[in-house]
């Protein structure tokens, strides 16, 4: 019984040590371990103040260049190539003479081919006197129908002879334009695969040079099917702009638009391929060339504007630290939109020219008291959105 009537006594005592303790709470006297948390300082952080300006809604992919037009020059007549009108790299001009091919052969062959048709056109002369005589001898029974038909049919040999030897001719003289090697196209050529003083054979397998036009020049590059409908849509309201950047000149883009759009996407990949064009006049795109490509789809023409870093996220989504005037801290959710290039456009929860935290929000919470070291306010140029880093073409 002993026992018994001390184990009561101490359910008792922990009773009004409950008690005393609740006492205490609800006269307003803080836990301990709250003490830490809202006696802490102002919290050090970088802001940036959202700005309202045009944000433009980019594909970023990688392209290559392409020559607008490439030509293998091959000799058309075998012949010794005697001399070549250019330096390998040198640019040149539609017409512009290329090669000499010695040309002594087909002078010949055409002088032979001449004098073939003098020779029958006079044959033809003959017989169409003899034709003209058989006619009139026919007519006043001096001779038979039977010489008279023959009398024709000389003449209409002799005359499909002159033709023939007409044709000959011509292929002749085309022989001879031949051995002087013309440029096709405006462009600038390459190496010379074939020194003068070799015998060159028509359409042989391997070119003599290579001439790529360059003015003006594509760009090629592919990007995601889901896209297509929005580039074709651009496309019938104007030119859709395409800037190529070569990767160790980022500060020097060159701006061209989308003049080609293949007719199927590569199942394989799920791409579609394009072109630009450019002018190229400073000739600093060159065939094969890889660039970084800028497509701008469209522009936000006011859109409020934070760096990406601002922007938070947990379980009910995005949100940012919008800095009060009295320096307090309101975590604010908002909905955003396009991003790219480090900036983030906000559709919905923020004003331009409110303040956000884009450094030190690790220490933050909603009430919390900053301390601002740093302003990273925005630029006020065009943003851009990468909305996709894309294939090589």
């Amino acid at each position: 019984m002993r026992g018994n009537r001390w184990y009561f006594i101490g359910i008792a005592v922990i009773a009004l040590a409950a008690v005393a303790y609740s006492v205490q709470r609800s006269n307003g006297q803080p836990k301990q371990a709250d003490a830490p948390v809202r006696g802490r300082g102002a919290a050090p952080v970088v802001v940036a103040t959202a700005q309202q300006q045009p944000f433009a809604i980019n594909l970023n992919v990688i392209g290559s260049v392409q020559a607008y037009a490439t030509v293998a020059i091959k000799s058309r007549v075998d012949g010794q190539l005697v001399s070549a009108h250019f330096q390998d790299g040198q640019t040149v001009k539609k017409g512009d003479r290329l090669f000499s091919i010695d040309s002594r052969p087909f002078e010949a062959s055409l002088r032979q081919s001449e004098a073939a048709l003098a020779r029958d056109r006079a044959q033809m002369v003959k017989t169409g006197e003899d034709l003209k005589r058989y006619g009139e001898l026919l007519q006043k029974e001096y001779s038979s129908r039977q010489k008279y038909e023959e009398a024709k049919a000389n003449y209409a040999a002799a005359e499909a002879t002159v033709r023939a030897n007409e044709a000959m001719v011509e292929n002749a003289r085309l022989n001879l334009e031949y051995t002087q090697i013309l440029s096709p196209i405006d462009g600038r050529t390459g190496s010379m695969m074939i020194n003068t003083g070799n015998l060159v054979k028509a359409n042989d397998a391997n070119p003599i040079v290579v001439i790529n036009q360059t003015h003006p020049i594509y760009v090629q590059f592919s990007v995601a099917e889901k896209y297509l409908p929005e580039i074709r849509r651009r496309m019938l309201e104007g030119p859709l702009a395409v800037s190529a950047v070569i990767p160790a000149e980022p500060d020097k883009p060159e701006k061209g638009a989308v003049t080609f759009i293949n007719n199927a996407v590569d199942m394989q990949s799920g791409t579609i391929l394009l072109k630009a064009t450019y002018e190229n006049a400073n000739d600093r795109l060159t065939p094969g060339q890889f660039v970084n490509v800028t497509l701008t789809l469209s522009t936000i023409p006011d859109a409020v504007v934070i760096p990406s870093q601002a922007v938070q996220t947990n379980l009910d989504g995005n949100y940012v630290f919008v800095v009060k005037p009295d320096m307090v801290v309101d975590q604010r959710p908002v909905t955003v939109g396009p991003a790219g290039d480090g900036q983030t456009v906000i559709a919905k929860g923020l004003n331009a020219g409110e303040r956000v935290v884009t450094e030190g929000q690790l220490r933050l919470f909603a009430g919390a008291r900053v301390d601002i070291r740093q302003s990273a306010d925005n630029p006020p140029a065009v943003g851009g959105g990468a909305a996709e880093r894309g294939k090589s073409s």
